[in-house]
Protein backbone atom coordinates (compact mmCIF):
# COMPACT_ATOMS: atom_id res chain seq x y z
CA UNK A 1 0.00 0.00 0.00
CA UNK A 2 0.99 3.82 -0.74
CA UNK A 3 1.82 5.80 2.39
CA UNK A 4 0.82 9.27 2.28
CA UNK A 5 3.89 10.28 3.41
CA UNK A 6 4.99 8.67 0.68
CA UNK A 7 2.81 10.21 -1.86
CA UNK A 8 3.82 13.52 -0.69
CA UNK A 9 7.94 12.89 -0.93
CA UNK A 10 9.02 15.47 -3.40
CA UNK A 11 9.97 14.00 -6.87
CA UNK A 12 8.96 10.15 -5.28
CA UNK A 13 5.10 10.98 -5.29
CA UNK A 14 2.89 9.48 -8.02
CA UNK A 15 1.29 12.31 -9.15
CA UNK A 16 2.23 15.66 -10.26
CA UNK A 17 -0.06 18.34 -11.04
CA UNK A 18 -3.67 17.81 -12.70
CA UNK A 19 -4.87 18.44 -16.81
CA UNK A 20 -5.83 21.43 -18.12
CA UNK A 21 -9.79 22.15 -18.30
CA UNK A 22 -9.40 21.43 -22.26
CA UNK A 23 -7.25 18.36 -21.80
CA UNK A 24 -9.72 17.03 -19.74
CA UNK A 25 -12.33 17.35 -22.17
CA UNK A 26 -10.22 16.40 -25.00
CA UNK A 27 -10.29 12.77 -22.93
CA UNK A 28 -13.67 12.66 -22.71
CA UNK A 29 -14.02 13.48 -26.46
CA UNK A 30 -11.36 10.75 -27.36
CA UNK A 31 -13.53 8.78 -25.33
CA UNK A 32 -17.00 9.05 -25.51
CA UNK A 33 -16.61 9.58 -29.56
CA UNK A 34 -14.70 6.37 -30.70
CA UNK A 35 -17.11 4.01 -27.88
CA UNK A 36 -20.11 5.25 -29.99
CA UNK A 37 -18.37 4.92 -33.30
CA UNK A 38 -17.68 1.24 -32.17
CA UNK A 39 -20.97 0.65 -31.42
CA UNK A 40 -22.60 1.89 -34.60
CA UNK A 41 -20.44 -0.04 -36.76
CA UNK A 42 -22.74 -2.22 -37.46
CA UNK A 43 -26.35 -1.18 -37.63
CA UNK A 44 -24.28 1.19 -40.39
CA UNK A 45 -22.70 -1.60 -41.84
CA UNK A 46 -26.57 -3.33 -41.74
CA UNK A 47 -28.17 -0.12 -43.55
CA UNK A 48 -25.63 1.28 -45.79
CA UNK A 49 -23.01 -1.71 -46.55
CA UNK A 50 -19.03 -1.13 -45.85
CA UNK A 51 -16.79 -1.77 -48.98
CA UNK A 52 -13.81 -3.48 -49.21
CA UNK A 53 -11.13 -0.62 -49.09
CA UNK A 54 -12.74 0.83 -45.70
CA UNK A 55 -11.92 -2.65 -44.08
CA UNK A 56 -8.52 -2.90 -45.45
CA UNK A 57 -7.39 0.35 -44.21
CA UNK A 58 -9.30 -0.42 -40.89
CA UNK A 59 -7.14 -3.41 -41.05
CA UNK A 60 -4.17 -2.10 -41.94
CA UNK A 61 -4.65 1.24 -39.31
CA UNK A 62 -5.42 -0.67 -36.43
CA UNK A 63 -2.18 -3.73 -36.77
CA UNK A 64 -0.16 -0.48 -37.46
CA UNK A 65 -1.32 1.23 -34.51
CA UNK A 66 -1.91 -2.04 -32.03
CA UNK A 67 2.13 -2.77 -32.89
CA UNK A 68 3.33 0.56 -32.20
CA UNK A 69 1.77 -0.02 -28.83
CA UNK A 70 2.56 -3.74 -28.06
CA UNK A 71 6.25 -3.57 -29.25
CA UNK A 72 6.95 0.18 -29.10
CA UNK A 73 5.18 1.91 -26.67
CA UNK A 74 4.83 -1.55 -24.23
CA UNK A 75 7.73 -4.34 -24.46
CA UNK A 76 10.09 -1.62 -25.65
CA UNK A 77 10.41 2.10 -23.68
CA UNK A 78 8.41 0.89 -21.06
CA UNK A 79 10.01 -2.78 -20.35
CA UNK A 80 13.20 -2.55 -21.94
CA UNK A 81 12.59 -5.94 -23.77
CA UNK A 82 14.93 -5.63 -26.21
CA UNK A 83 17.41 -2.48 -27.69
CA UNK A 84 16.51 -0.79 -31.48
CA UNK A 85 18.49 1.58 -33.85
CA UNK A 86 17.62 4.98 -33.73
CA UNK A 87 15.33 4.75 -36.65
CA UNK A 88 13.08 2.40 -35.71
CA UNK A 89 12.89 3.85 -31.78
CA UNK A 90 11.59 6.41 -33.64
CA UNK A 91 9.40 4.28 -35.95
CA UNK A 92 7.93 3.30 -33.17
CA UNK A 93 7.45 5.95 -31.19
CA UNK A 94 5.27 7.84 -34.27
CA UNK A 95 3.37 4.56 -34.48
CA UNK A 96 2.15 3.92 -31.39
CA UNK A 97 1.10 7.79 -31.12
CA UNK A 98 -1.14 6.82 -33.78
CA UNK A 99 -2.87 4.55 -31.77
CA UNK A 100 -4.51 7.55 -30.30
CA UNK A 101 -4.34 6.26 -26.49
CA UNK A 102 -1.74 9.32 -25.63
CA UNK A 103 1.70 10.42 -25.82
CA UNK A 104 4.68 8.15 -25.40
CA UNK A 105 5.83 9.45 -21.88
CA UNK A 106 2.06 9.10 -21.03
CA UNK A 107 0.94 6.58 -21.78
CA UNK A 108 4.71 4.71 -20.51
CA UNK A 109 4.60 6.53 -16.97
CA UNK A 110 1.33 5.05 -16.58
CA UNK A 111 2.46 1.52 -17.36
CA UNK A 112 5.50 1.68 -15.25
CA UNK A 113 3.06 2.79 -12.05
CA UNK A 114 0.58 -0.05 -13.39
CA UNK A 115 3.71 -3.06 -12.55
CA UNK A 116 5.05 -0.47 -9.70
CA UNK A 117 1.36 -1.45 -7.64
CA UNK A 118 -0.35 -3.74 -9.31
CA UNK A 119 -3.56 -4.31 -8.16
CA UNK A 120 -2.79 -2.45 -5.16
CA UNK A 121 -3.42 1.19 -4.42
CA UNK A 122 -1.50 3.32 -6.35
CA UNK A 123 -2.32 1.09 -10.02
CA UNK A 124 -3.86 3.11 -12.11
CA UNK A 125 -6.38 1.02 -13.31
CA UNK A 126 -6.43 -2.29 -11.45
CA UNK A 127 -10.42 -3.71 -11.15
CA UNK A 128 -9.88 -4.79 -7.99
CA UNK A 129 -10.53 -1.04 -6.45
CA UNK A 130 -13.86 -1.63 -5.03
CA UNK A 131 -13.35 -4.63 -3.37
CA UNK A 132 -14.54 -7.99 -4.15
CA UNK A 133 -18.16 -7.69 -3.65
CA UNK A 134 -20.83 -8.15 -7.12
CA UNK A 135 -20.83 -4.50 -7.27
CA UNK A 136 -17.70 -3.97 -6.13
CA UNK A 137 -16.57 -6.00 -9.15
CA UNK A 138 -19.14 -4.33 -11.40
CA UNK A 139 -17.60 -0.69 -10.63
CA UNK A 140 -14.01 -1.84 -10.73
CA UNK A 141 -14.63 -3.38 -14.21
CA UNK A 142 -15.43 -0.21 -15.44
CA UNK A 143 -13.26 1.66 -13.72
CA UNK A 144 -10.35 -0.71 -15.23
CA UNK A 145 -11.43 -0.92 -18.24
CA UNK A 146 -11.85 3.11 -19.12
CA UNK A 147 -13.17 4.98 -16.02
CA UNK A 148 -9.38 5.79 -14.72
CA UNK A 149 -8.91 7.71 -17.58
CA UNK A 150 -10.91 10.52 -16.37
CA UNK A 151 -8.93 10.57 -13.70
CA UNK A 152 -7.34 14.57 -13.87
CA UNK A 153 -4.32 13.60 -11.59
CA UNK A 154 -1.55 13.01 -13.77
CA UNK A 155 1.10 10.41 -13.30
CA UNK A 156 4.82 12.02 -11.96
CA UNK A 157 7.11 11.71 -15.07
CA UNK A 158 10.24 12.62 -13.58
CA UNK A 159 9.72 9.84 -11.61
CA UNK A 160 8.96 7.23 -14.01
CA UNK A 161 10.24 7.97 -16.92
CA UNK A 162 13.56 10.30 -16.50
CA UNK A 163 14.93 7.95 -19.06
CA UNK A 164 12.45 9.09 -21.81
CA UNK A 165 12.35 12.76 -20.85
CA UNK A 166 15.76 13.21 -21.27
CA UNK A 167 15.63 11.86 -24.92
CA UNK A 168 15.36 14.70 -26.88
CA UNK A 169 14.66 13.04 -29.87
CA UNK A 170 11.60 10.75 -28.29
CA UNK A 171 10.87 14.05 -26.43
CA UNK A 172 10.40 15.61 -30.27
CA UNK A 173 7.62 12.63 -30.88
CA UNK A 174 5.83 12.96 -27.43
CA UNK A 175 5.28 16.63 -28.40
CA UNK A 176 4.24 15.97 -31.97
CA UNK A 177 1.87 13.40 -30.29
CA UNK A 178 -1.71 16.25 -31.30
CA UNK A 179 -0.38 16.11 -34.78
CA UNK A 180 0.41 12.31 -35.12
CA UNK A 181 -3.90 12.13 -33.69
CA UNK A 182 -4.79 14.12 -36.62
CA UNK A 183 -2.96 12.34 -39.61
CA UNK A 184 -4.05 9.16 -37.67
CA UNK A 185 -7.46 10.31 -38.24
CA UNK A 186 -7.59 12.26 -41.66
CA UNK A 187 -5.28 9.86 -43.89
CA UNK A 188 -7.57 7.60 -43.68
CA UNK A 189 -10.23 10.01 -45.06
CA UNK A 190 -7.55 11.28 -47.56
CA UNK A 191 -7.11 7.73 -48.65
CA UNK A 192 -10.94 6.37 -48.83
CA UNK A 193 -11.41 9.96 -51.14
CA UNK A 194 -8.54 9.52 -53.57
CA UNK A 195 -9.64 5.72 -53.94
CA UNK A 196 -13.10 6.35 -54.64
CA UNK A 197 -12.60 9.99 -55.99
CA UNK A 198 -15.96 11.15 -54.09
CA UNK A 199 -16.28 13.14 -50.26
CA UNK A 200 -18.56 9.78 -49.66
CA UNK A 201 -15.22 7.83 -49.50
CA UNK A 202 -14.10 10.30 -47.43
CA UNK A 203 -16.22 10.30 -44.87
CA UNK A 204 -16.84 6.31 -44.62
CA UNK A 205 -12.88 6.36 -44.32
CA UNK A 206 -12.67 8.79 -41.59
CA UNK A 207 -15.52 6.46 -39.89
CA UNK A 208 -14.56 2.93 -40.65
CA UNK A 209 -10.97 3.42 -40.23
CA UNK A 210 -10.61 6.43 -38.36
CA UNK A 211 -13.61 6.15 -35.49
CA UNK A 212 -14.15 2.61 -35.68
CA UNK A 213 -10.66 1.30 -35.52
CA UNK A 214 -9.75 3.82 -32.88
CA UNK A 215 -12.54 2.33 -31.22
CA UNK A 216 -11.78 -1.30 -31.56
CA UNK A 217 -8.45 -1.02 -30.79
CA UNK A 218 -9.17 1.30 -27.10
CA UNK A 219 -11.26 -1.62 -26.52
CA UNK A 220 -9.20 -4.53 -26.76
CA UNK A 221 -6.59 -2.40 -25.37
CA UNK A 222 -8.56 -1.40 -22.26
CA UNK A 223 -9.19 -5.14 -21.53
CA UNK A 224 -5.99 -5.71 -21.01
CA UNK A 225 -5.81 -3.91 -17.84
CA UNK A 226 -9.55 -5.44 -16.95
CA UNK A 227 -10.62 -8.57 -18.19
CA UNK A 228 -6.61 -9.28 -17.93
CA UNK A 229 -6.67 -9.01 -14.22
CA UNK A 230 -9.79 -10.61 -14.12
CA UNK A 231 -10.70 -13.81 -15.64
CA UNK A 232 -8.64 -16.69 -17.51
CA UNK A 233 -5.60 -19.01 -15.83
CA UNK A 234 -2.20 -18.20 -14.19
CA UNK A 235 0.35 -20.65 -14.95
CA UNK A 236 3.09 -18.50 -13.75
CA UNK A 237 3.44 -16.68 -10.34
CA UNK A 238 2.89 -12.90 -10.68
CA UNK A 239 2.35 -10.75 -7.25
CA UNK A 240 -0.90 -10.01 -8.63
CA UNK A 241 -4.23 -11.02 -10.50
CA UNK A 242 -3.06 -10.91 -13.79
CA UNK A 243 -4.22 -13.54 -15.82
CA UNK A 244 -4.15 -15.39 -19.90
CA UNK A 245 -7.19 -14.66 -21.72
CA UNK A 246 -6.81 -16.80 -25.12
CA UNK A 247 -10.17 -14.87 -26.60
CA UNK A 248 -7.82 -11.49 -27.40
CA UNK A 249 -4.43 -13.16 -28.04
CA UNK A 250 -4.94 -12.55 -32.17
CA UNK A 251 -6.27 -9.21 -31.59
CA UNK A 252 -4.26 -7.91 -29.09
CA UNK A 253 -1.10 -9.24 -31.17
CA UNK A 254 -0.12 -11.35 -28.08
CA UNK A 255 -0.54 -8.42 -24.80
CA UNK A 256 -3.39 -10.88 -23.37
CA UNK A 257 -0.67 -13.50 -22.47
CA UNK A 258 -0.88 -11.08 -19.11
CA UNK A 259 0.13 -13.30 -16.39
CA UNK A 260 3.74 -14.06 -18.17
CA UNK A 261 3.78 -10.53 -18.55
CA UNK A 262 3.54 -9.66 -14.74
CA UNK A 263 5.41 -12.90 -14.04
CA UNK A 264 8.30 -11.60 -16.00
CA UNK A 265 7.56 -7.90 -17.21
CA UNK A 266 11.11 -7.52 -19.27
CA UNK A 267 10.72 -10.93 -21.58
CA UNK A 268 10.02 -9.68 -25.31
CA UNK A 269 7.71 -12.36 -25.40
CA UNK A 270 4.04 -12.95 -24.00
CA UNK A 271 3.02 -16.33 -25.27
CA UNK A 272 5.55 -18.66 -23.99
CA UNK A 273 3.31 -21.87 -23.65
CA UNK A 274 2.47 -23.97 -26.66
CA UNK A 275 -0.42 -22.79 -29.03
CA UNK A 276 -0.11 -19.29 -27.56
CA UNK A 277 0.27 -16.97 -30.54
CA UNK A 278 2.27 -13.58 -30.00
CA UNK A 279 2.07 -11.18 -33.04
CA UNK A 280 4.03 -9.11 -31.12
CA UNK A 281 7.03 -11.65 -30.28
CA UNK A 282 7.08 -12.43 -33.89
CA UNK A 283 7.74 -9.17 -35.11
CA UNK A 284 10.64 -8.24 -32.55
CA UNK A 285 12.22 -11.70 -33.88
CA UNK A 286 12.31 -10.45 -37.67
CA UNK A 287 13.48 -7.17 -36.54
CA UNK A 288 16.07 -9.14 -35.10
CA UNK A 289 16.71 -11.28 -38.01
CA UNK A 290 17.37 -7.76 -39.96
CA UNK A 291 19.87 -6.68 -37.61
CA UNK A 292 17.60 -3.99 -36.20
CA UNK A 293 17.59 -4.62 -32.94
CA UNK A 294 19.52 -6.60 -30.27
CA UNK A 295 19.79 -7.91 -26.89
CA UNK A 296 16.52 -9.25 -26.82
CA UNK A 297 15.31 -10.84 -23.72
CA UNK A 298 13.93 -14.12 -24.95
CA UNK A 299 12.37 -16.69 -22.33
CA UNK A 300 14.73 -19.34 -21.31
CA UNK A 301 13.42 -22.62 -19.92
CA UNK A 302 15.00 -22.75 -16.96
CA UNK A 303 14.10 -19.01 -16.34
CA UNK A 304 10.27 -20.40 -17.08
CA UNK A 305 10.42 -22.87 -15.28
CA UNK A 306 11.59 -21.15 -12.19
CA UNK A 307 8.07 -18.97 -12.71
CA UNK A 308 5.78 -21.68 -12.83
CA UNK A 309 3.08 -22.59 -10.68
CA UNK A 310 3.00 -25.12 -8.60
Amino acid sequence: MTSSAEALAGPRMIYDGVRSPFQHVLIYVFVIVPILGFFAAIPVAWGWGVHWHDLGMLVVFYTVGCLGVTVGYHRHFTHKSFKAQQWLRVALAITGSLAVQGSIVHWVADHRRHHAYSDKEGDPHSPWLFGTSPLGVARGFVHAHFGWLFDRRETNVRRFVPDLLADRVIMRVDRSFGWLVVVSLLLPALIGALATWSWLGAVTGFFWAGIVRMGALHHVTWSINSICHMIGRQPFASRDRSRNFWPLAILSMGESWHNLHHADPTCARHGVLPGQIDISARLIWLFEKFGWVRDVRWPTPARLAKLRNG
